[in-house]
């Protein structure tokens, strides 16, 4: 059969892009086109088809699927837009750049939503939003407009005041704010130019480009030292001090323990027992007892602070230490989550003090095997207060005060820890940085917290401990159904970031086996000890910490991945974290014979908790990030050893020596050569010399610029130490 000859008419018919056109206004609801730019940003150029766009708007207009504005503008019909958008639509958290676009994180969907910066409305970062999604375009990643903001994050901020003639703006501190906060005079609170305040968005005015805010308190000048660690506090919503009816609570406690008290309780006032923590530490939640019980079996008992005995629910204490969730470590102070009457007297295990405990008590043999265990409340009386180089030194072969118990507890925990790691526990390292800090709070020096054995033999006692907890609750018997418990839970990795990982590392020349989780376990462990002292060892390190998923509080039980226990909470740290005073209460519930709480409502207390534990972490982190920055300040044109952190398409990152301070060489200052990103290989090389920036290798730089108020870093190599081929 002969094809039917294609007349003009039929080629100029606009029914084939009329789906196109439509889908283009959906993904663009709230902007007017005209013809031209509709055909622009559709990609079609040449003349026929730019009429097909024209005769499509005609139709489309006609039919009422969009509407003519002024000057031969279109839009889509805002009647139809409702159902539209309520198809393609999902709800999702905002993860907001420094540039101003952003990722939403959506729970059901596998990748993050896309929103470039003149989509994402009137969000901020960390707000749960609803996304209308575009159509999917092949090879593209998911990308979408915000198109209302469910809930706020936050409305304060902190940042620097800039006064302008008759009103402000408020430049927020946390780069992932792109907006200032525009400040009336009226509103500005006595704060004065320059200086650090918290501010409160009070409107943000939908054609408005910045909301609009007023000053709730003035912190003082830029770069003091309390200044600086309160403005961290402040961005994070953690508060900078106790409510009143919280500390005037904590006054009425008492000191005393009646005879009546410790009369219903297990005395260990008797049996030898001590605690270890750092140095400058103040309270002491955690301590160790050791009994010969003959047999070659010995009583080991974890005890912790029985915090539950004197913050009871619904008090106030109990609601601020709930939605502080955790005490915050800065680099120069501890914010406590309990005031300082509970967290460094009342509560602490201090040396030759009674004190009130929840305790484990274990009999092992000398191989660590346990034979029986007890839980219940005691009364405790610690011999001695240790810090870690103290035992360290004993460990190492010194002398020192009940030498012989402290031998027995590291050889015990030794035993306990090679057992842990037969059973798939994975030794994740990671190196901390600490500063030695002048009168003032300014950074002198610095140096890397090492993990020794001291610290070892405390972690595997507590690990033991909260192990055998969450099985005592956890465990199904004939007697009991499944009881609502608060959990330490720790997902297994995400396949593809392992994929990509294992990838990364055999570019490094190393291989992972991924098969089982035991071999996965077993090549992780192996691979630490092969790295170790190497110039990629830290660098490996975080990288798989980030590939791993991250321990989370829950009521449902998935066991913990990265220690390889099928059960596993936190019972040992109640001064300082709030789920251990929640499994304190719900152990002691449930060994009274109570019934089981409600799963739901401990499931949203969980969740705060491992909410409030990320913004602890992050806020620790920035006063680390200042500090370093601070560190480098007066260093600028200093040259340091470093080693290649990272490798972008905006420049090299290098963390230094030492210090750790991690800060970027911008591909602009590389002005010998035109460099380019080689992503697959983790390098940046010259096209015409062929000098090679690779990730983990060496490099020595100069600080040329720091940011204190962002916390960056800038650096440029040091042309000294370049030869031809590498820097």
């Amino acid at each position: 059969m002969a094809r039917k000859k294609t007349t003009k008419k039929s080629q100029a018919s606009p029914g084939p892009v009329l789906n196109l056109i439509e889908a283009f206004f959906i993904a663009n609801p709230f902007k007017a086109f005209n013809y031209r730019q509709v055909s622009k940003l559709l990609g079609i150029t040449d003349n026929i088809s730019r009429a097909l766009v024209n005769k499509a708007l005609e139709s489309m207009t006609k039919s009422g699927t969009i509407l003519e504005l002024n000057r031969g503008k279109f839009k889509y019909n805002p009647d139809l837009l409702a159902d539209k958008i309520l198809q393609s639509t999902v709800v999702g958290i905002v993860d907001m750049k420094q540039t101003g676009k952003a990722y939403v994180t959506v729970p059901d969907l596998d990748e993050d939503i896309f929103i470039a910066a003149n989509n994402t409305g009137h969000a901020l970062n960390g707000d749960k939003v609803k996304v209308h999604l575009f159509p999917m375009r092949r090879g593209r990643k998911t990308e979408g407009q915000i198109v209302e903001v469910i809930e706020r994050a936050r409305t304060t901020f902190v940042g620097t005041v800039q006064l302008t003639g008759k009103f402000a703006f408020l430049v927020p501190d946390d780069t992932s704010t792109p907006v200032d906060i525009f400040i009336p005079k009226e509103s500005l609170n006595k704060a004065k130019n320059g200086q650090k305040a918290i501010a409160r968005i009070t409107d943000w005015p939908e054609q408005s480009k910045n909301p609009f805010g007023e000053i709730s308190q003035v912190l003082g000048d830029p770069g003091n030292n309390d200044v600086e660690m309160n403005s961290i506090l402040a961005t994070f919503d953690f508060p900078l001090q106790f409510n009143p009816k919280t500390l005037k609570e904590a006054e009425t406690l008492p000191v005393e323990i009646t005879q009546k008290e410790i009369a219903s309780r297990r005395d260990f006032r008797n049996i030898w027992t001590c605690t270890i923590d750092p140095p400058d530490a103040k309270d002491f939640d955690d301590a160790l007892s050791l009994k010969d019980i003959g047999n070659g079996e010995w009583e080991v008992g974890v005890h912790i602070a029985d915090v539950s005995h004197y913050v009871k629910p619904h008090t106030a204490i109990d609601q601020e230490a709930y939605e502080r969730g955790t005490s915050v470590y800065l680099v120069d102070r501890t914010i406590p989550m309990l005031p300082e009457k509970l967290s460094n007297l009342v509560c602490s295990l201090r040396p030759d003090e009674d004190k009130l405990c929840f305790s484990a008590v274990f009999k092992m043999d000398a191989n660590g095997r346990i034979s029986d265990e007890w839980y219940g409340k005691t009364i405790i009386r610690s011999n001695r207060r240790y810090n870690y180089e103290e035992v360290q030194v004993m460990i190492e072969g010194a002398d020192g005060d009940y030498k012989s118990e402290l031998m027995v507890l590291n050889n015990l925990a030794t035993r306990l820890r090679e057992e842990r790691f037969r059973q798939g526990s994975i030794a994740f390292h990671s190196q901390e940085v600490k500063f030695i800090l002048d009168e003032s709070g300014k950074p002198i020096d610095t140096y890397i917290k090492e993990q020794k054995e001291a610290n070892m033999l405390i972690e595997d006692f507590m690990l033991l401990a909260n192990r055998k907890v969450a099985e005592k609750i956890g465990r199904k018997t004939g007697e009991h159904k499944p009881r609502t418990f608060v959990y330490r839970i720790h997902d297994e990795p995400n396949p593809d970031k392992l994929l990509k990982f294992t990838e990364f590392l055999s570019k490094l020349g190393y291989k992972m086996s991924i098969g089982s989780r035991k071999g996965l376990a077993k090549s992780f462990n192996l691979l630490f000890d092969q790295i170790a002292g190497k110039g990629e060892e830290n660098m490996i390190e975080s990288i798989a910490i980030r590939t791993m998923a991250k321990a989370v509080y829950s009521t449902v039980n998935i066991g913990h991945y990265g220690l390889a226990f099928q059960h596993y909470t936190h019972f040992t740290s109640p001064i300082r974290r709030y789920p251990d005073l929640m499994v304190h209460r719900l152990l002691e519930w449930y060994m009274d014979g109570k019934p089981s709480v409600n799963r739901d409502e401990y499931e949203e207390y969980c969740q705060h908790s491992s909410d409030m534990e990320k913004k602890a972490v992050e806020a620790e982190r920035a006063s680390v990030k200042y500090k370093q920055a601070e560190f480098l300040q007066d260093k600028i044109g200093q040259s340091f050893n470093g080693l290649i952190s990272g490798i972008s398409k905006w420049g090299i990152f290098v963390e230094l020596e030492g210090s750790k301070c991690e800060g970027m060489i911008s591909l602009k200052y590389l002005d010998d050569d035109f460099y380019y990103l080689d992503d697959d290989n983790y390098r940046v090389i010259g096209q015409h010399y062929g000098r090679e920036f690779k990730l983990g290798a060496p490099l020595r730089i100069k600080v040329k610029r720091v940011d204190l108020q962002r916390k960056q870093m800038d650096f440029v190599p040091d042309a000294g130490t370049s030869e031809k081929g590498s820097w």
